[in-house]
């Protein structure tokens, strides 16, 4: 098995142009000729969820040409989304950037979203609902806490049961309290036995 480790960048998301680029190099790269016949397994930790979706972004507006990569995924795990408004968005850039100053990163990157509406807010919003009707369907599996301010807990598991009405198989691990993409850390029994079963449940190809 061969691990390909792609790095988000907080500009990625800030200027969503640029991160809908670098989604298309990451698709390229797993058409190339020596990976066109691999199975695929995603795992995505927090803003690497928002890197998958520039991928699935693409693939959605090309289906017959990328409909081979969208078929190789047997599975996708996304640990620690960020769900929910700009607002939980803006928490995240605080957090991620400047954790002391988190507060005045949220107030400056919300006026930010505002300013920038059509290139950055409107995208966003068109961004979710390729996630919510993504065009893989393979099984899924979500780890999340009830205490995630960077994660609505209502959306999180509105998306989860609108996949599961689509026929897709979706398996997921909430804690109460836990650390924001630190969960195998704070929990390490619980998410390594969760993630083993999950991926032994897998159809993985010969």
């Amino acid at each position: 098995m061969d691990v390909l480790v792609i790095q988000s960048s907080v500009m990625h998301f800030l200027w969503p142009r640029w991160g809908l680029s670098y989604g298309l190099e990451v698709l390229r790269l797993l058409e190339e000729p020596q990976f066109s016949g691999r199975a695929v397994l995603v795992h995505a930790a927090s803003i690497g969820g928002y890197t998958f979706t520039q991928v699935l972004i693409h693939i959605a507006q090309g289906r017959k040409e990328h409909a081979g990569l969208a078929q190789r995924v047997i599975g996708h795990i996304y640990d620690s989304l960020v769900f929910g408004t700009l607002e939980h968005m803006a928490i995240g850039l605080g957090k991620t950037l400047v954790p002391r100053f988190q507060g005045f990163v949220k107030n400056a990157a919300l006026l930010y979203f505002w300013l920038f509406k059509t290139q950055t807010a409107d995208f966003y919003d068109s961004s979710v609902l390729v996630f919510h009707n993504s065009p893989i369907l393979a099984p899924a599996l979500f780890f999340f806490s009830e205490n995630d301010a960077l994660c609505d807990l209502a959306v999180a598991e509105k998306c989860i049961e609108h996949w599961r009405k689509r026929g897709m198989s979706v398996e997921s691990r909430k804690w109460k309290e836990s650390i924001h993409a630190a969960h195998m850390r704070c929990h390490p029994e619980d998410y390594c036995s969760t993630l083993e079963k999950f991926l032994n449940s897998l159809v993985i190809p010969l």
